[in-house]
């Protein structure tokens, strides 16, 4: 190992003891082939997780250039951004045309690129689809220094994202086409609210190293003004890679004039943007001796080993990858049910999950069957619980130790057992652990148990109010984001009309939940759940649906405007005023003003308050007592007409200011 490489671990070693986990750090720089298996089992046999990083650290210093580099990688794919940027200006020099592991393209140079980038990595079953991945490739590489799209598409499940990470492991490639990096956004189906998340995201993670945080933007557009100058001053000719992009509206966002790969379902996203536009079909089914392939490397056996099952089980499965692999998983662990399983494709014995639709829904629901079925008794009823999660989220592990009242190791131990069957998919980032469904597996789950989600959706109800009780997640916590987007999704879907009503009409919860989020979502839900929320009477919900739109553009500024003060604002007759004066009330030190004049008002809505952000001093009276004049710590001086008279009595009650 270079002298300097050696220091720059050593330099850091501390910090790398203190904070690394060094079993998924392993299995990457075993995948790379610098770390022996007889070396993971010295590790191992350590008792805590600090000697286990320091006997880690010394292998390393023990080896090569190599071992070096698979570490800083395997440290940026775990999400240990931190500590891998202590190690970045230590990483030995390579020229383009060495540092090969394989014949495959993939040079340290295209790893290192890769996981900066988020590209996902192969999975543990791989087949190469070679005519497939060329034909992306050559798209890619008819975009030339142009800005435009590239759009893999195809049926869900058919490899469209594993196919597009193979396209990126080619060094020639990337070092002609782009030199400045690609960028992966696993994207999903979104609302607003759900893709200003994604695009604050995307900015915070090309604005990492940067002198100067700046504030997440506030709104789409913001965000797209953001990526658009990001991309061309500090990421030029580098490329942008959608995964799993539902709707055309969404893809207005990251229309910026640069470099951008998709994979959809719908080959008709791209119509509502404009540049150049290359496709790529991918089609649906495997050739016949690819889906032996996948069977043969899960069962680990040579093709003309497999037995006479194997033939008709890939007819069966219809070429779909994801139904080979579900299938492929249950025989690595049971290798000598061929025929059991392959009975169970050939009677049909599970219903389709829906009787018309694009997509070939059969032998999945056949595969997804037997899975599930395969599972001990116990962790059929865990999988069940998660016939209630949204589609296309990726859930905190922390989510489900509420709903099962466990730690999150059991927990972790619990989900790694449906990852392990292909029944579930991990994210692992850094430290934390997020979980979700392919959205077909959620879609038989949720048929599957049709006659138990309301009782499945009051449960998770249930379990989160015992954990919270009267309070709310704060966003330091990291189910925060899972609940303020979710809680009501799971009150409706239970018919749980009081408590969601007690919500979605609280201020306390508009609050928080505008302040994380901003109003849209909130407004979108108010609609969404309207039937349940207008059960006794339509009033209320408008009160506070009307109370979001007109404030909109207030909530989303910063600092963060009184709440209480902006519902004293609506008429006397709402519940969003019934429910601020109320709150006013019981406030102790804090100034609020009431407006008496407000039915002389035509506008009502351009009616705003705007009080003093710190301690006021002085207040005093006109003569006429009509207006009041305040000053303060925060060196305003304001005023208030008519009125005056009555206001000094309210003042006089609660005391908030010296006289």
């Amino acid at each position: 190992m270079d002298v300097k490489s050696r220091n720059y671990l050593l330099m850091n070693r501390q910090a790398l003891e203190k904070d690394i986990k060094t079993s998924y750090i392993m299995d990457h720089m075993i995948s790379d082939e610098v770390l022996t298996l007889q070396e993971e089992e010295r590790v191992k046999q350590q008792n805590t997780q600090k000697e286990r990083a320091a006997m880690l650290i010394n292998i390393i210093l023990t080896k090569d250039n190599n071992s070096y580099r698979s570490f800083y990688n395997a440290l940026l794919h775990e999400g240990y951004r931190d500590l891998a940027a202590l190690l970045q200006d230590g990483i030995p020099a390579i020229s383009s045309g060495n540092g090969k592991s394989s014949m495959d393209g993939m040079t340290s140079y295209v790893k290192t690129v890769l996981c900066e980038g988020g590209v996902p990595q192969r999975p543990v079953v791989f087949v190469t689809r070679p005519k497939l991945v060329d034909a992306i490739k050559q798209k890619l590489c008819c975009l030339g220094s142009d800005p435009g799209w590239v759009t893999v598409y195809g049926m869900a499940g058919c490899g469209k994202t594993v196919l597009t990470a193979e396209a990126l492991r080619d060094h020639q490639l990337l070092e002609d086409y782009f030199p400045g990096g690609v960028h992966w956004i696993s994207v999903g189906k979104q609302d607003k609210a759900g893709l200003l998340i994604k695009l604050q995201n995307l900015c915070s993670r090309l604005e990492h190293d940067s002198t100067l945080s700046q504030r997440p933007p506030l709104n789409i557009e913001e965000a797209k003004d953001r990526l658009r100058l990001l991309m061309l001053r500090k990421y030029p000719r580098s490329l942008l890679i959608l995964d799993d992009i539902w709707d055309s509206w969404v893809l207005k966002a990251f229309d910026n004039q640069c470099q951008v790969l998709i994979t959809s379902r719908d080959r008709s996203v791209t119509d509502a943007v404009a540049g150049n536009k290359y496709e790529v079909h991918v089609e649906s089914g495997l050739a016949h001796e690819k889906g032996l392939e996948i069977l043969s490397l899960f069962v680990n056996m040579k093709i003309s080993e497999l037995p006479e099952q194997a033939n008709c089980l890939v007819r069966e499965c219809k070429g779909s990858p994801l139904v080979i692999s579900l299938i492929g998983a249950l025989l690595r662990d049971f290798p000598s049910r061929w025929e059991y399983y392959l009975k169970q494709l050939q009677n049909k014995q599970f219903k389709r999950i829906r009787k018309s639709s694009s997509y070939d829904y059969e032998a999945l629901d056949e595969a997804m069957s037997i899975s599930v079925e395969q599972l001990n008794d116990n962790y059929k009823d865990y999988y069940k619980d998660l016939s209630v999660l949204p589609k296309d989220v990726k859930v905190p592990t922390k989510v489900l130790c509420i709903l099962w009242d466990m730690e999150t190791e059991e927990v972790e131990d619990i989900l790694q057992e449906f990852v392990n069957k292909s029944l579930l998919f991990c994210d692992r980032n850094g430290k934390s652990f997020h979980y979700y469904l392919h959205d077909l597996q959620l879609d038989f789950l949720t048929e599957k148990n049709r006659n138990q989600l309301q009782e499945l959706h009051k449960n998770i109800v249930n379990q989160y109010k015992k954990y919270y009780k009267l309070n709310t997640p704060v966003p330091s916590q990291e189910d925060c984001m899972y609940w303020y987007n979710f809680l009501a999704y799971h009150m409706a879907g239970a018919n749980m009309q009081k408590e969601l009503r007690d919500l979605m009409f609280s201020l306390d919860w508009i609050k928080a939940k505008t302040e994380l989020v901003g109003p849209a979502h909130l407004i979108h839900e108010y609609v969404e759940y309207s039937s349940i929320l207008d059960q006794k009477d339509s009033t209320v919900r408008e009160n506070f649906q009307e109370f979001l739109s007109l404030n909109g553009h207030l909530l989303g500024r910063q600092p963060f405007p009184d709440i209480i003060q902006l519902g004293l604002c609506q008429p006397e007759t709402s519940e969003v005023y019934q429910q601020a004066k109320l709150y006013a009330q019981r406030e102790t030190g804090t100034f609020y003003l009431e407006w008496l004049n407000k039915k002389s008002l035509k506008n009502l809505y351009r009616l705003v308050v705007r009080p003093h952000k710190d301690a006021v001093y002085h207040a005093c009276f006109s003569k006429d007592r009509q207006r009041i004049a305040s000053c303060g710590a925060d060196k305003t001086l304001q005023s208030a007409w008519r009125g005056a008279s009555q206001l000094s009595r309210k003042l006089a009650i609660s005391q908030p200011v010296t006289w």
